[in-house]
């Protein structure tokens, strides 16, 4: 993998070059966190304390043009309109291309979807999709997968906008297997707007042959992958998941699946984190050890 360049590309700020220059000083393992829509990087913060007291480098890169703090973010929705699949996933292979150790890639919701994307793209050395976002391919569209996406996809005039989602509306999407108290921390401490071009595209995949969300099931080189399901999750139910699963199983590589009983998609920034953490930090340190060396 070749270095980022000193001055970092349009899409890539400072403090993700940063954070690529820390990890090649450094020479631990890389692990790359993705996050989906609604979140921002800050949300994977506890995740990456646990992976670097457990000896790996932990990346949290944004979406492209992703503010800092939530407080900013819905300041400025707007920012976050018209990041699309195909761009997102280049700018995370643009950061991951260069780091001198091919990484660890966990993803949550959309940054599911966008780490089993890399991981088709042979750029991850083991990978965790939780809850992810479905590809082409991918066919069950329960209800309450609909009516969580329905505050985006109820309006064609979305897929150019940045849609903020209303407590009621997180709470059924994102909150729904924690008490009222907790799904209202949770929203004010981390939900923020969303570009509804993904949604689009997720939506049409299976009618589009030239979608952006897609995924290289058959790569050779994509790497061992968990994907992990919250049993209530309403955004992703199992039905999904489980359909996403079938499909990588194609790969020649390993595949499994775990399914969290009495989760919903909020798991990876609720009060039961730190199980999800510890799952995926297991799968990885199984195939990806902090002391071992993966170059690509």
């Amino acid at each position: 993998m070749s270095s980022i360049p000193s001055k970092p590309s349009a899409t890539i700020t400072e403090h993700e070059a940063q954070q690529v220059e820390r990890a090649n000083v450094t020479g631990r393992q890389p692990a790359v966190f993705v996050h989906g829509l609604w979140l921002l990087p800050s949300s994977w913060d506890r995740w990456a304390s646990v992976f670097e007291d457990a000896g790996y480098t932990a990346l949290t890169p944004g979406w492209p043009d992703d503010p800092e703090t939530v407080d900013q973010a819905n300041a400025k929705p707007e920012v976050f309109a018209n990041k699309t699949v195909g761009q997102v996933a280049d700018h995370f292979a643009v950061i991951i291309r260069g780091l001198k150790k091919k990484p660890a890639v966990i993803g949550h919701s959309f940054g599911g979807l966008l780490a089993q994307i890399l991981a088709g793209r042979g750029l991850s050395s083991a990978t965790v999709a939780i809850d992810p976002a479905p590809f082409r391919g991918v066919l069950p569209l329960p209800f309450s997968a609909l009516k969580s996406a329905w505050p985006v996809l109820g309006n064609p005039a979305n897929r150019n906008r940045a849609i903020p989602l209303t407590f009621d509306q997180f709470r059924f999407g994102f909150a729904n297997a924690v008490s009222e108290q907790e799904a209202k921390e949770l929203y004010e401490t981390f939900a923020v707007p969303a570009s509804g071009a993904p949604l689009f595209q997720a939506a049409a995949a299976n009618l589009n042959p030239w979608t952006e969300a897609k995924v290289d099931i058959e790569n050779r080189e994509r790497g061992p992958l968990l994907i992990i399901s919250g049993e209530k999750d309403n955004t992703v139910p199992w039905s999904i998941a489980n359909a996403s699963f079938k499909q990588q199983q194609r790969n020649a590589g390993l595949t499994e699946i775990i399914e969290m009983a009495n989760r919903g998609h909020a798991l990876t920034i609720d009060s039961g984190w730190r199980e999800v953490a510890d799952t995926s930090l297991a799968f990885v340190k199984r195939f990806v050890p902090a002391a071992v060396t993966q170059v690509a």
